[in-house]
């Protein structure tokens, strides 16, 4: 078996930050910091802030980000999430407000995508070698996967408000909740408003393949965003964007898989089968008002594959550009709304 992942999070590289020269310039360059965290990368990228501000930001930055796993982790057994998982109780389970926001929005974004965006899919992901447990040495067989199934399903998780109160709950002890395919976008969501916090207007923050932005890069221009090409060649650009204080995220099949009885298996599960996605969608790029709507539709519409995700792009007005593997290449399609952050395309 062979396993192939450039980082534990989707998508780490797929969208480069473009358009800001190489001047040596302190005023023309941004300040940038970057770090890890979520098993992928974060970076931060700051115009008009003095570097004397470096380490205090990147501190601040990393302590946020460090709080954030161990709110969503499901790679960490002591994680909010991960208790909430291991409980095997049927009554409401108490969660910070911020759980509460990630899980409605997901749970509204799964509705929409008939369930193809469903954040109980832990036990498939674990059973197919994806999740924190080790990777299968051979295919599942339809009994493990029909057991996996039984213990999915977003109708069987509901989110509870009561008198300012968050809670979650769950009806069958079993299931399990998977936020990875959304943590990278509320993290950079939270990011950006550690940004606002600070008192920075002009900055661009990506972790994993989830980006936010707000203001003008250094030289005064919208902060502009290349969406890679399908390649596992570093920096061949596909497009580029200008995002214009909107979140934008990106998911794909084309990175992060392993190989497995000859054959090459997706880290995106079909809930509907239990399986890893065959179909030829190979990206999905979302722009939304913040990042972790478009992470959460990006996961969806890649599931859906290429004609199901057109079809709800233009149902629900998004701004999505899709790519897709034909016999020779691959070809393109983008909605009506993405097309007004579009700056460029690549052949």
């Amino acid at each position: 078996m062979k396993f192939h992942s450039l980082c534990a999070g989707v998508l780490a590289c797929a969208l480069l930050l473009v358009g800001c020269d190489n001047s040596s310039s302190t005023q023309a360059t941004p300040l940038v910091l970057e770090g890890k965290t979520m098993g992928t990368f974060w970076r931060v990228s700051l115009a008009g802030i003095d570097a004397a501000r470096a380490d205090d930001l990147r501190k601040k930055i990393q302590a946020q980000l460090d709080g954030d796993d161990r709110l969503l982790s499901t790679w960490k057994n002591d994680s909010a999430l991960m208790r909430f998982n291991r409980s095997a109780s049927t009554q409401p389970w108490p969660v910070e407000e911020a759980m509460s926001d990630i899980v409605t929005l997901s749970l509204r974004i799964g509705a929409k995508t008939d369930g193809a965006m469903d954040i109980t899919v832990g036990p498939l992901v674990n059973l197919w070698g994806f999740g924190p447990a080790r990777q299968p040495v051979k295919t599942p067989d339809e009994a493990q996967i029909a057991a996996a199934k039984a213990q999915t399903g977003l109708q069987h998780l509901s989110v509870i408000n009561r008198a300012g109160r968050q809670f979650l709950q769950k009806d069958l002890p079993g299931l399990f909740v998977d936020l990875s395919t959304v943590g990278e976008g509320y993290a950079a969501d939270h990011l950006a408003r550690l940004m606002e916090q600070e008192g920075i207007s002009r900055y661009l923050v990506s972790v994993g393949g989830a980006l936010a932005s707000r203001g003008t890069n250094p030289q005064g221009n919208p902060w502009r965003v290349a969406i890679q090409k399908p390649t596992d060649q570093e920096n061949a650009v596909q497009a580029i964007v200008d995002i214009n204080g909107h979140g934008i995220s990106t998911s794909g099949s084309y990175r992060n898989y392993y190989e497995l009885d000859g054959k090459r298996l997706s880290h995106v599960i079909d809930p509907a089968t239990g399986r890893p996605i065959t179909h030829k969608l190979v990206s999905v790029t979302v722009i939304s008002p913040t990042a972790l709507e478009a992470d959460g539709w990006d996961t969806g519409l890649m599931v859906l594959g290429p004609e199901k995700a057109k079809a709800v792009a233009l149902k629900e007005g998004l701004a999505v550009y899709v790519v897709t593997k034909e016999a020779e290449g691959f070809s393109v399609w983008m909605s009506p709304p993405f097309r007004t952050f579009l700056v460029s395309e690549k052949n």
